[in-house]
């Protein structure tokens, strides 16, 4: 009979952690946010249900510092080189979008029905896109400038693209609708700071592009990633390209540029595996001596205004 005993108040204590967490992660809502109850019953129009895959997006949405911090301290540093890193990296991952790429997609002016990217994200898994043009567009603190410290400012520059309103209903405090005005400028601020705009897909959400990432190299978890070879942001198709007459060997673009692609010895030169084209050293340049130019062993860009 103890051992009875003992199993029951386990299963009580077990059950009430559990309730516990959920009264925490719905704000008080014994039933559940209506977001919440939408994408386990499908009607956010994914189909999901109830399974693993969508209580892992729920841990990744609702606390996404948490995951991410977890994530960049313990896992990402035993992933180095390891087949682990790569499974990791095909389950979530970004491609750099250049400005003009990253401001088409909040102007978006055409639906793109559900759509394999195949060609255009090496990866086995989320690589799907789905939008209704022009998209919802919601704002949030980024959780990996939440994890480190002295973050870069501004904290709140991580976009939820299409639709926010888990975000919304589950961290207010932290996240707010923008108008697509608002959207814009916001990618221009963070371009002019020479950050990175990554188009981020991961299985949990839903197996496709679901957010703008603006990323910094010393905060990001993807940067951090790569660092530790693995391989979770891919280039966005283009290349720098120096107009060597111009370039008077100042040194900024080689201060800005993010994945420390460039070299200077006499004038500007790019080191072709490392750069991302993701364009931010272009407008650094006061010379006006630096262009994207594509490239195709740098994969095909993510271009919306193509697809659907």
């Amino acid at each position: 009979m103890i051992v009875v005993y003992i199993l029951a108040a386990l299963v009580g204590i077990l059950f009430l952690g559990i309730l516990i967490l959920w009264m925490t992660g719905e704000r008080g809502h014994l039933f559940g946010l209506p977001s919440t109850r939408a994408a386990i019953s499908g009607a956010d129009g994914q189909g999901r249900g109830l399974n693993f895959k969508t209580i892992h997006g729920y841990f990744y949405g609702r606390w996404p510092e948490h995951y991410i911090g977890w994530a960049r301290r313990y896992l990402l540093p035993r992933m180095d080189g390891k087949p682990s890193g790569l499974k990791w990296a095909d389950h979530y991952h970004g491609k750099v979008v250049p400005l003009e790429l990253a401001k088409s997609i909040i102007t978006l002016d055409h639906d793109i029905p559900r759509t394999d990217l195949e060609q255009i994200i090496p990866y086995t898994t989320a690589r799907d896109i789905v939008l209704k043009g022009p998209p919802d567009v919601v704002v949030m603190d980024c959780p990996c400038r939440l994890t480190v410290e002295n973050p870069c400012e501004p904290i709140r520059v991580c976009m939820i693209i299409g639709d926010g309103q888990f975000v919304l209903d589950h961290r207010p405090d932290k996240a707010n609708a923008l108008s697509q005005q608002e959207a814009l400028d916001l990618l221009q601020a963070e371009h002019e700071r020479g950050h990175v705009h990554v188009a981020y897909f991961k299985d949990a959400c839903g197996d496709k592009f679901y957010a703008i990432c603006n990323c910094c190299s010393c905060c990001c978890g993807g940067i951090q990633a790569m660092r530790s070879n693995v391989p979770m942001v891919i280039a966005s198709g283009y290349i720098a390209q120096f107009d060597h007459d111009q370039c008077t060997a100042c040194g900024t673009c080689a201060d800005a540029c993010p994945f420390e692609a460039i070299t200077v010895n006499g004038y500007a030169e790019v080191i072709y595996d490392r750069c991302m084209g993701c364009g931010v050293c272009v407008d650094q340049c006061d010379n006006e001596g630096i262009t994207l130019v594509r490239d195709p062993g740098k994969g095909i860009p993510l271009d919306v205004r193509e697809i659907g």
